[in-house]
């Protein structure tokens, strides 16, 4: 195919007013004070730009049930109900003009000032002090385990916000249970990784994705091949050939994609994280930071722009499967196409994984879950004692069965 890894054309808006002002940057999440996904006991910090959600029946702090999709108090127990207006949706934006705009803003800031910075952070329930580094935006306080989410970046002018969240559908225990049944059905791995209990961490992370949706229209030209059998020679030498006939193809085809998925965080084992896919992201809510509490959380390190070459990949295969498909045949030869992309939007969204980190002999090893289907996705160490015990042990069963069909002939 002749398109290249660059971004494909963008829908035409000629007839647009020319001179008119460009669209403005999809719209900010709702601050503590005005959103009506925040309830009252949310409370905001203004001096560290932080929350935290208090218990109204106790105090303790709150975190996101996955069993129950509600606030949940783990000291009295008491569930605190998360309220979604809904009036609000999880908005598409069209990746030209929403990129264009917004490099736009940040050709005249400060060069830095759409960074992920490092910050320390004080507890507001204890004083401790603890550092967000990298893209991280939620996590524990180290002290006393209070969840404790950074808002500053999710709310920066130069930072595109938040459009949905997939809740957490696997709590702790079930996630616990499939990570369990995944190592033990490792027969090959060591058994000191199998103690991944004392060795590794378990932790839940809601991690960034883009979402793409297109609408494409490919001019191609091609062949079709037919197979067909053909018999030759004579006598001894007669055979049968299966031959292909071609003839010249060509044709328009309109394909659409919905919600390809792009990991926008670095750090994971990106091929592994991809096979957890399909996520079923019909499913996702307006974004509001209670599903976040008590969870880790980062936020983007590529944006929209800079993760579309890796969905266009996979547009372009979805394509060429299209185009095969309306040429027929047996076999098919793609010469030439030319795609025009009729619209093309995206979605900031944060999608659920349970992730296990076992540092086994100095390396570590990732394994993932999809925190809604329970898909598993992961690497392992090979034990060499193992290995070596099961390949001796099959050439003495081999040995075994030679020697007694031996003696029984």
């Amino acid at each position: 195919m002749t398109d290249s890894h660059l971004p494909p054309p963008l829908p035409d808006h000629s007839s647009e007013e020319a001179d008119g002002p460009p669209p403005p940057l999809p719209p900010l999440p709702p601050t503590p004070q005005q959103g009506p996904t925040d309830p009252l006991r949310a409370m905001f910090q203004v001096t560290e730009q932080t929350r935290t959600y208090p218990c109204d029946s106790c105090g303790a702090a709150l975190v996101f049930d996955p069993a129950t999709q509600n606030l949940l108090c783990l000291s009295c127990g008491r569930s605190h109900a998360i309220v979604i207006d809904p009036e609000r949706r999880v908005i598409d934006h069209d990746l030209q003009s929403t990129m264009t705009q917004l490099r736009g803003l940040m050709a005249t800031e400060h060069p830095t000032a759409a960074a992920v910075t490092e910050r320390e952070i004080v507890c507001q329930s204890c004083g401790g002090r603890s550092t967000f580094s990298g893209t991280l935006t939620s996590s524990r306080c180290p002290y006393c385990a209070t969840p404790i989410q950074r808002d500053d970046i999710h709310d920066a002018p130069l930072r595109l916000p938040v459009d949905g969240i997939l809740p957490f559908r696997l709590d702790d225990k079930q996630g616990r249970e499939v990570i369990e049944k995944w190592i033990h059905s490792r027969w090959f791995a060591p058994t000191e990784f199998k103690k991944y209990r004392e060795l590794g961490a378990f932790t839940s992370i809601y991690a960034a994705y883009f979402t793409y949706d297109a609408d494409t229209t490919t001019s191609y030209t091609g062949m079709r091949g037919d197979t067909y059998t053909v018999t030759t020679g004579s006598g001894d030498n007669r055979r049968t050939e299966t031959r292909t006939r071609w003839r010249h193809r060509s044709g328009v085809v309109r394909s659409t994609f919905d919600d390809v998925a792009v990991l926008a965080n670095t750090g994971f084992d990106t091929e592994r994280v991809h096979a957890l896919e399909p996520w079923p992201t019909a499913q996702a809510t307006p974004y509001s930071p209670e599903f976040v509490a008590g969870h880790l959380c980062r936020t983007y390190d590529h944006d929209a722009d800079q993760c579309f070459p890796v969905a266009q990949e996979r547009i372009n295969a979805g394509i060429d499967a299209a185009i095969r498909q309306d040429i027929g045949g047996d076999k098919q030869r793609i010469s030439q196409t030319d795609t025009r992309y009729n619209a093309l939007t995206f979605k900031h969204v944060l999608l659920p994984i349970w992730l296990l980190t076992v540092v086994y002999a100095g390396n570590p090893f990732q394994v993932f879950i999809n925190g809604v289907t329970g898909e598993v996705q992961g690497q392992r160490p090979w034990s060499t004692v193992k290995i070596v015990f099961a390949v001796l042990a099959a050439l003495i069963l081999i040995v075994g069965v030679v020697l007694a069909w031996q003696a029984a002939k």
